[in-house]
């Protein structure tokens, strides 16, 4: 169990040969948790108040440290790509033994959901993205910032003032956690080697050609915050006119972070879907 988040559960899993740090919980349909990819992310960090909020709308919580985050530690020499992070997920499942989940991704998080939807059809039941990349888009300043992160309490407590629309709820302890999480067992080491300027090209990396967007049959619900900082409202504007099945959520006044901003919100909308 993991000590910080004991209620969330928590334990290692081998995936193709690799350590995996996972919080599985709950039982009936699964349902996969992507995260973000901001400095010192985790499944928890990022899932803390969904997680219960689905266990307790009788669903099975599968929620991993993505490979490189987290307590996930990839190989030494580990060349991070689109590629290898959606084989991680996939092999993630077949080692849990889910043949099928309904997937919820955010933001980078989201452009994995969005390739397993259409890479792995049979392998998705309902499809949710949250301020999800997938699309075209120029890099964000917030978005730059995030990628570029230089590790410091200063710049991370900046980079939490980027990710929320009402920054009060941006606290100094908070940024000190995140910043220590950041730099723990290498973690800042492993963040710089994902998404090295240029950055745009990760941006492009992630992109999923139009007609493989348009084949989605998955129900997809769509979340964004109308003042996101560091992914455009664009994106999900886009993602909505071509998903047939798709339905979108704003949230006014909120930032990057729908989950936490509006939580309560986003749980029973995202529960209501998933019933």
């Amino acid at each position: 169990m993991s000590a910080q988040q004991p209620s969330l559960g928590g334990g290692f899993v081998d995936v193709g040969g690799v350590k995996t740090w996972v919080h599985d919980v709950g039982s009936g349909p699964a349902v996969l948790l992507l995260h973000g990819s901001g400095p010192g992310v985790s499944a928890a960090a990022n899932w803390r108040l969904t997680i219960p909020a689905l266990v307790a709308a009788g669903h099975r919580v599968i929620a991993p440290d993505q490979l490189g985050f987290g307590q996930t530690v990839p190989p030494e020499g580990h060349e991070y790509s689109v590629d290898s992070w959606l084989a991680h997920a996939v092999e993630l499942l077949d080692a849990l033994g889910v043949e099928r989940a309904s997937v919820v991704g955010n933001s980078f998080g989201g452009a994995m959901a969005l390739r397993l939807a259409s890479g792995h059809p049979d392998r998705v039941d309902r499809l949710v993205l949250m301020g999800s990349v997938g699309v075209p888009f120029p890099i964000t300043e917030g978005l730059d910032a995030v990628w570029g992160y230089q590790p410091s309490v200063e710049s991370m407590r900046a980079l939490l003032d980027l990710f929320a629309y009402d920054t009060s709820r941006m606290t100094d302890d908070l940024a000190r956690d995140r910043y220590e999480a950041s730099i723990a067992d290498g973690a800042d080491e492993r963040f710089a080697a994902m998404f090295p300027a240029p950055r745009q090209r990760w941006v492009d990396s992630m992109v999923l050609p139009v007609e493989e967007i348009r084949a989605i049959t998955a129900p997809t619900l769509l979340f964004h915050g109308r003042d996101d900082q560091v992914i455009p409202l664009t994106t999900s504007l886009n993602l909505l006119h071509l998903i047939g099945r798709a339905q979108l959520h704003v949230f006014g006044q909120c930032g990057h972070w729908t989950q936490i901003e509006y939580a309560s919100d986003f749980n029973r909308l995202l529960a209501d879907f998933l019933a």
